[in-house]
């Protein structure tokens, strides 16, 4: 059984551990530095990444979130892929710089106007319902980063070695096609 840490300090928690047992996979929250041992994945869930940056910081959290990101598959939904970009604009704040792509916040609106939309992922025979909940914009800085999905021509999920990074959520419906994906690549 796969160990998947999902980062626990804020944000959208709790419908990941859902899809995670739910598919097999032990879920383990992540709100401690020992929590971060022998795990096979990493998710870095939706929420503010303002917010998980500083509480990551406070909490001395943030070097040891990096080195195991370095070394196994993690998988970042909103906040989370801004946390994992190497850029971050819209403002400008710092990131763990896992992958290279530039992440500008909040680039789909305000809250007000998340949207609910279908989108084709490579490699799924079907379309999959997600949510854009203040959605950052990916771009892609390098060759190695592979768009796996886009909206209205914008890269929406990528991929770069072992980090994927999606602009959208998916766990908030019974779907557990990103899951899946993320599981699969472990």
């Amino acid at each position: 059984m796969k160990k998947i840490g999902v980062l626990a300090l804020q944000g959208c928690v709790t419908p990941h551990i859902e899809h995670l047992k739910r598919l097999g996979a032990t879920p383990i929250e992540i709100t401690h530095q020992r929590h971060l041992e022998s795990l096979d994945g990493i998710i870095l869930p939706g929420g503010e990444s303002t917010t998980m940056l500083r509480l990551l910081t406070r909490d001395g959290l943030i070097s040891h979130l990096q080195e195991s990101v370095a070394a196994i598959p993690t998988l970042g939904i909103c906040a989370g892929a801004i946390l994992l970009a190497k850029e971050v604009t819209h403002p400008q704040q710092a990131s763990l710089g896992a992958i290279s792509i530039r992440a500008e916040r909040n680039a789909y609106g305000t809250q007000r106007e998340s949207f609910q939309t279908e989108v084709a992922i490579e490699g799924m025979s079907k379309p999959i319902g997600v949510d854009f909940i203040r959605a950052p914009k990916i771009t892609p800085l390098s060759e190695a980063v592979m768009v796996l999905a886009r909206h209205q021509e914008e890269a929406v999920l990528v991929r770069e070695k072992n980090i994927f990074c999606s602009a959208f959520h998916t766990e908030l419906s019974e779907v557990s096609a990103l899951h899946e994906i993320f599981l699969k690549a472990l």
